[in-house]
């Protein structure tokens, strides 16, 4: 089915535009057709080419043409955001395996919404009591690994609950009261926990208590996207950035029907609530949609081989300078792209800073730093015709300070 098609599947949508004198229809894209502005350059704003990675403070990813056309499309017409969350969630929820989803404001906003839900169920006096939690009747305290307490869970503490880390199963076990509203499991940190998936999902059946799985930059493979409904968490969130490349401000929140209605209720359009600020509208839903279906049909080996030949190109110009080695970096379970360090011998090149003066060249480029002021080059966000710019570059700027 083409894109054109999706969109008008998804909902039916209003028509826009207003009946001019002449008695045709006007939409406001023909009636003030947009001037060609560089509006980076009337701004003052730096642009670079990125082979660093998408990060937020780097502006995410770029989207896919075709997201950023779907956004485009549906910027014409109104309709009811509740009918867009209803019907383009369903069909979320069919790609990921799962029994109901729904687009957020990001993977933060995923967690957030998601622990809302479980805490309030849909009722209304608990949805605006939050995060006021005491005497309000709901649960108050999150278990989950000590290994696994990074910044994000932020969002949970957000609605007010307590975090309580465990180390062992048995400390689990003993953790586990009547207060407890959900047990919530970092992927890209499960190596470090001493309790896997499979167990912390034994653990919280038996229990009977609400599992929630933060997974917001493992991807790829697309697998991951329902590997952990099919495993058994009630609750996944995930970005619909990065290397998903929808618009950079959404995410997916998607698992058990009772409690993504229950997370709705959080959530815009609905005030007095948690979630009111944590609006997606329309456009963003469709982008996202348009997006997640591009990923999920894309061929993986074909799109990870491209990457690995762009590696390649940059790895094979740093290794011609002297002093300097180009290695691959082992995969982690976030962020998981392939990933070159280059590093030198300081007594061959005297060169402080190449990040710095890849950054403050023309074109200006965008690199991680590295270990012992090497630096690490990605290839998932460069343009084709970029590849070799990076690589003359970096190549360039490595011979420059060849003692």
């Amino acid at each position: 089915m083409k894109r054109r098609e999706i969109l008008k599947t998804l909902t039916m949508l209003p028509l826009a535009g207003a009946i001019g004198n002449s008695g045709s229809l006007v939409t406001p894209a023909q009636a003030t057709p947009a001037s060609k502005r560089d509006l980076f350059k009337e701004f003052g704003i730096r642009t670079f080419i990125n082979a660093s990675g998408y990060f937020t403070s780097l502006s995410g990813s770029l989207m896919q043409h075709d997201a950023a056309d779907a956004i485009r499309e549906t910027a014409t017409s109104f309709c009811r955001l509740e009918d867009v969350q209803d019907k383009v969630g369903e069909r979320i929820a069919s790609l990921l395996h799962a029994e109901s989803a729904m687009v957020t404001a990001g993977a933060f906003s995923a967690l957030m919404l998601g622990m809302a839900g479980v805490l309030s169920g849909t009722d209304q006096k608990k949805v605006s009591q939050i995060p006021r939690l005491e005497g309000s009747g709901m649960k108050t305290e999150v278990i989950l690994q000590k290994a696994h307490n990074d910044g994000y869970a932020h969002a949970l503490t957000n609605c007010g609950v307590k975090l309580i880390t465990v180390e062992t199963a048995e400390e689990l076990e003993n953790a586990i009261s009547e207060k407890t509203a959900m047990m919530y499991f970092i992927n890209y940190q499960s190596s470090l926990g001493k309790i896997q998936h499979k167990e912390w999902l034994e653990l919280a059946k038996k229990h009977r208590i609400p599992t929630m799985i933060d997974m917001a930059a493992d991807l790829p493979p697309k697998e991951n996207l329902w590997k952990f409904h099919d495993m058994g968490f009630d609750l996944v969130c995930v970005s619909g950035g990065k290397f998903m490349r929808g618009p950079q401000s959404t995410g997916i929140l998607s698992g058990k029907k009772e409690l993504i209605a229950a997370a709705r209720m959080s959530a815009p359009p609905r005030g007095s609530n948690i979630g009111r600020g944590m609006k997606v509208n329309k456009e963003e839903i469709f982008g996202l949609y348009i997006a997640l279906e591009h990923f999920i049909n894309t061929d993986q080996e074909k799109e990870w081989k491209m990457l690995e030949d762009r590696i390649a190109v940059i790895a094979k110009e740093a290794a011609s300078v002297p002093g300097v080695k180009a290695e691959l970096i082992p995969l982690p379970l976030i962020n998981r792209i392939p990933t070159l360090n280059i590093s030198w011998d300081k007594s061959k090149i005297k060169l402080e800073n190449l990040a710095t003066s890849l950054r403050d060249g023309n074109p200006s480029i965008e690199v991680m730093g590295g270990p012992g002021g090497s630096i690490n080059v990605t290839s998932h966000m460069l343009k084709k015709d970029e590849v070799k710019i990076v690589a003359s570059r970096i190549r360039e700027e490595l011979f420059k300070a060849l003692v």
